[in-house]
């Protein structure tokens, strides 16, 4: 499967106009969680995937967020917690040179930790359904959001046991908050794979994906990178996200191809040469038939107009009942 990719390579990027990211995060040894807070900009910002949970609070500035499929945004106390793998990115609204300082409040651990907890700790089983939903992406309100907002900080400034104490403290108020100050922002395609081969399949086409979400994109290369023939790449990649690779392209060039009109001044032909579109007229067509309207129509509509994410969705919503 091919992809179409820009043919104006002489275009100037921005660092907001790239390609998602796999971001990295080394593990400490001394640390079983990492906790930081961070400036806007920074090196560390930007559209991104990695295997750990993310509790995430913004402390200042208003702006957008994308989740996976989904572009949203965000106002100071904005909390929510990203699940493995998922794509998200928080683009503040700031002149040119404005630095926010510590605009972000992070916390991160993995899946594998978490579960040993679990398995240790019976009692840490009513967060099951927190973390499940957290892979499409949850956004807290309410008083749940603004005690989260407050937990999340004392976990940021604490060390050691009572950091820990802090930790299960935020997640004890996540499990137990209710129905109606949860939101599950991103539509199934990104559920948790079953088994090795749909793990792995996965991993190797989403890592591929986005770091060639702007480029050239090609099923064969993807299987090449999971070490599967195509048609079992493609099975294991259907089984484990509910849509085929090429469907799963067109989804998040499309996400991206929002979120630059939602945040940049680039023209429609660069939204979509950045977006991986060569072509305006498919650009236009994929655009309406994700969204529900053509790029133009969409930029100018108010935020309040906007189609909500569920017309750029597969139509599948994470349960919330």
């Amino acid at each position: 499967m091919d992809v179409e990719e820009p043919t104006d390579e002489e275009l100037v990027r921005s660092p907001y106009l790239e390609a998602p990211r796999r971001e990295v995060i080394p593990p400490n040894p001394q640390h079983a969680i990492r906790a930081l807070t961070h400036d806007f900009p920074s090196e560390i910002c930007g559209w991104g995937a990695h295997p750990e949970y993310e509790i995430h609070l913004i402390t200042k500035t208003s702006g957008s967020f994308i989740a996976g499929d989904h572009v949203g945004t965000f106002q100071p106390g904005h909390v929510s917690i990203m699940g493995p793998n998922l794509p998200h990115d928080w683009v503040s609204d700031l002149p040119a040179g404005q630095v926010a300082v510590d605009r972000d409040a992070v916390v991160q651990f993995s899946d594998e930790w978490i579960r040993s907890c679990m398995e240790l700790i019976p009692e840490l089983h009513e967060i099951d359904e927190v973390l499940a939903q957290s892979t499409r992406g949850l956004v807290f309100s309410g008083a749940t959001a603004w005690r989260a907002a407050e937990a999340i900080l004392e976990v940021t400034r604490t060390q050691g046991a009572a950091q820990m104490a802090a930790f299960f403290r935020l997640l004890a108020l996540f499990a137990q908050s209710p129905k109606e100050e949860r939101e599950v922002v991103a539509s199934e395609w990104l559920g948790r794979p079953t088994d090795a081969n749909s793990l792995n399949a996965v991993e190797a086409g989403l890592s591929y994906i986005f770091e060639n979400l702007t480029g050239d994109i090609r099923l064969s290369t993807a299987a090449r990178m999971a070490y599967m023939s195509e048609p079992s790449f493609s099975k294991y990649f259907k089984s484990a996200t509910g849509t085929t690779f090429s469907a799963m392209v067109k989804k998040l060039r499309i996400a991206h191809a929002r979120r630059l009109l939602d945040t940049t001044e680039q023209t429609i032909a660069q939204v979509a040469a950045h977006s991986g579109y060569r072509n305006m007229a498919n650009f236009n067509r994929q655009f309406l038939a994700e969204v529900g309207t053509t790029p133009t129509t969409y930029r100018r509509l108010e935020s309040s107009e906007k189609p909500p994410p569920e017309v750029f969705s597969l139509g599948l919503r994470a349960p919330v009942d």
